[in-house]
């Protein structure tokens, strides 16, 4: 007989709340702040509010799916509930796959930004920078095909390290606040507020894997609806007040010279170097803790997802002596190398953002879909889906605008998914 984990080692509300801050404030701020004040100027606070309310909405789907369909499988399995046509859930997984290796790119690359900020101003910048988002990628590669898991406790001091960084910046920063810098509010137009918005959606992104550990709740049915809304409001607090703290320290100049490191410059008016220095090594503290939590998930999705048939069964091989998926790890390091090392900020903001809307909007479609099964009405996941499905079509407005190259790489990538499926699935309707 199974021996069942005791109550003591499940996961309570608190481990779930931290879960969902983890997941989201784990790169997030630091990645996206400067990109959103540039694009969004004084205005950039309320988009971060409305991106959080349609996170709730979202997380709202969540929770109801969750509850229902108890699976570690999540998003997934919530897809191959509610669609009779099976590519659509193994389009929705491939989805989350390269999802999470955007996020993992995003990570890389501001980790490689706020690290050579710290180094300076010098001739070889550019290089220094793709050194670094290059090191830190293989870096945790290794960690994670050599075995090493970080422990729960120190887990949690990292998430208490970067709350009480940000709550200091902003606490701190508050007080140094030049009114004159939040005037006219709306300094970029109303309409960039929406598309500046949505462009830096990829910033709540992390939520969703709270459902992923239903299995391990104490009392799932009523601590993850909870932990999944309680965590969605308090990153987005976070997000508002620090983004107000930031674009009332920074002149429009400075935003556009050090946008990839803007939250970084942003304490130097009240911190001095110091300041500059704590919120660097508080950006590296964090993105490297998601970069491993990151490689650990995604690789496992990988593998599990393979040994359902709905990736080539290369995804699925272990370490033999190791539950290691090895080759999942490579390749998911491989493309986010090439990834990162080719494209820019807004790029692969650009693709995680697009990529988590449309997987949060079949997630909602699921909801409505499934309603009398989940017991749930017809309003918050309407309103959800209307929100993801807007910021979709506001955000390819803005790159079809603003850069082209942007979309396109979009476009290749979900056309490498839905080839992928079609050709290499158990349901594969090609080389059959």
């Amino acid at each position: 007989m199974l021996q069942q984990k005791s109550t003591d080692e499940k996961l309570g509300f608190k481990e779930l709340l931290a879960m969902g801050v983890d997941g989201m404030v784990g790169g997030g701020i630091f990645s996206v702040l400067g990109l959103s004040i540039g694009l969004l100027g004084h205005a950039a606070p309320v988009a971060f509010a409305l991106e959080g309310i349609i996170a709730l909405l979202i997380g709202f789907s969540y929770a109801k799916l969750g509850i229902t369909f108890h699976s570690d499988g999540g998003s997934f399995t919530y897809l191959e509930h509610a669609f009779k046509n099976k590519n659509i859930g193994g389009i929705g997984g491939w989805l989350l796959l390269v999802g999470y290796i955007g996020t993992l790119s995003l990570y890389a690359f501001t980790f490689g930004a706020y690290g050579t900020a710290m180094f300076g101003k010098s001739s070889q910048t550019v290089l220094i920078h793709h050194l670094l988002e290059s090191l830190v990628l293989l870096f945790f590669l290794g960690v994670n095909l050599y075995g090493v898991k970080a422990a729960g406790e120190s887990e949690d001091i990292i998430i208490l390290i970067k709350v009480l960084i940000l709550s200091f910046f902003a606490f701190v920063g508050f007080f140094s606040i030049h009114s004159d810098r939040l005037i006219p509010f709306f300094n970029k137009g109303e309409i960039g507020l929406l598309m500046g918005a949505a462009l830096i959606f990829v910033a709540y992104e992390g939520f969703e894997l709270i459902p992923n550990s239903i299995n391990e709740m104490k009392n799932p049915h009523k601590d993850l609806s909870k932990a999944i809304w309680v965590s969605i409001i308090v990153t987005a607090v976070i997000y508002i007040v620090v983004t107000f703290v930031a674009v009332g320290n920074l002149t429009l100049v400075e935003i556009k010279k050090y946008k990839e490191y803007a939250l970084a410059y942003a304490a130097k008016p009240f911190l001095g170097q110091a300041g500059f220095i704590l919120i660097g090594l508080g950006a590296l503290l964090s993105t490297s803790s998601a970069i491993n939590a990151t490689f650990f998930g995604t690789a496992r999705l990988g593998m599990v997802m393979a040994q359902e048939d709905e990736l080539p069964k290369a995804f699925s091989h272990k370490e033999r002596t190791k539950d290691i998926p090895w080759i999942s790890l490579l390749i998911i390091c491989g493309v986010s190398l090439i990834f990162v090392n080719t494209t820019n900020l807004t790029i692969i903001s650009s693709f995680a953002s697009s990529t988590f809307l449309l997987i949060f909007a079949a997630i909602n479609l699921s909801a409505i879909k499934l309603r009398e099964r989940i017991r749930i009405g017809l309003i918050g996941p309407i309103a959800g889906l209307i929100g993801t499905i807007s910021s979709l079509i506001v955000l390819y407005i803005y790159l079809l605008r603003t850069n082209f190259k942007a979309l396109l790489w979009n476009g290749l990538f979900y056309f490498g998914i839905i080839v992928a499926e079609l050709v290499f699935s158990k349901r594969k309707v090609l080389f059959k």
